[in-house]
């Protein structure tokens, strides 16, 4: 536990803590030439809801986090994509309008998701030798395609918007010669996708089915369907390069959890899977997903036996809790650490299994 007596022992800790939230990983540099299948950081959930701790989307990523997360609702009044947890009708959030690094850190908030993209790629760009960044975007009512709001549209606004720091499906397909592996199974199990020290300053992004369409609408309808038959489509018509996103497997297990997709042709467009820590933890060999480098993402990482602190465990638990998920073979390790020493965690990139 911290210290939390006052007096002379204080600006000591405070200076121990600082060092320990500012501290680059100790790996990063030798994990620069491991494949991004290869390694594991840690990420923040709901990172822009939480604006008391992150004032501005930028202060979150300034704590070196691998993952960020934002929710979308697809406005049906305006039809524009919001950023919030729980209003389907505006934005709710720490995301500015900015045009440059400065103005990231000023400005009116609780802007949509075109913004919240602007500026992840501004401070990307302002940090061209920062780890790649995954962009969790759990989009709560889906897809609405009576609104033109379909995975169509939604490739071009994240292109438009995140621009030439987005790593692509067509990326993870495309062979050193130019030639492209058949789907993104064949090329994740190739180990295809780029090396660290190539994603400096990129950005992926994975989208999952929302808690709203979850709930309302049936399964064959939810984003992660969706979304992968129109990479099936956009491949069988040689367009796969308008494809931005990676659609994310929800429930990720010991066993293949694509077999619950009854069009089998749709399984091979899945690599990325999500999980709750708890169960990644306690349901058997989840070597599986490193073995073949599909990338993973698993949640509330506080939750595995025995439970820690959802905001602020010591440093040496969180240490040890990412570490044994790491082991464990999550790429992504989400948490609600927001306070330090927990956060000293973030800027951690370690090997992966």
């Amino acid at each position: 536990m911290i210290c939390r007596r006052v007096g002379a022992v204080l600006p000591a800790v405070s200076a121990l803590l600082l060092a320990l939230t500012t501290m680059p990983s100790a790996h990063a540099d030798d994990l620069a030439g491991a494949t991004l299948a290869e390694v594991s950081g840690t990420g923040i959930h709901n990172t822009y809801n939480d604006k008391s701790t992150y004032t501005y989307l930028a202060n979150a990523l300034d704590t070196g986090t691998s993952l960020v997360e934002l929710d979308t609702w697809a406005n049906v009044f305006n039809r524009k994509w919001d950023v919030s947890h729980s209003n389907p009708l505006g934005s709710d959030n720490n995301c500015v309008q900015a045009d440059t690094a400065a103005d990231l850190y000023t400005g009116n908030r609780n802007q949509n998701l075109d913004s919240c993209l602007d500026d992840i790629r501004i401070w990307l760009r302002a940090h061209p030798s920062s780890h790649p960044i995954m962009v969790k975007i759990e989009m709560k009512n889906g897809f609405d395609n009576t609104l033109g709001m379909n995975p169509t549209s939604f490739d071009a606004y994240v292109k438009a918007h995140l621009g030439s720091v987005l790593y692509t499906p067509a990326d993870l397909l495309t062979k050193s010669d130019g030639t492209r592996y058949p789907d993104l199974d064949t090329a994740a199990r190739a180990n295809n996708w780029a090396r660290n020290s190539v994603l400096s300053g990129k950005a992926i992004v994975e989208i999952i089915p929302g808690t709203f369409e979850q709930a309302v609408d049936p399964a064959s309808s939810w984003v992660d369907v969706v979304y992968a038959q129109h990479l099936k489509d956009l491949n069988d018509a040689g367009t796969i390069d308008q494809a931005a996103v990676f659609p994310g497997v929800l429930g990720a297990q010991a066993v293949d959890p694509r077999t619950r997709y009854s069009d089998t042709t749709l399984r091979p467009w899945f690599v990325v899977f999500d999980a709750d820590a708890a169960a990644w933890a306690g349901d058997g060999d989840t070597q599986w997903y490193d073995t073949n480098h599909y990338l993973t993402v698993v949640t509330d990482a506080y939750d595995v036996s025995p439970a820690l602190s959802s905001s602020d465990p010591s440093l040496a638990d969180a240490r040890a809790r990412v570490a044994e998920l790491a082991a464990d073979g999550a790429s992504y390790i989400s948490t609600d650490w927001i306070t330090a020493p927990a956060n000293g965690v973030l800027g951690e990139v370690l090997s992966r299994g």
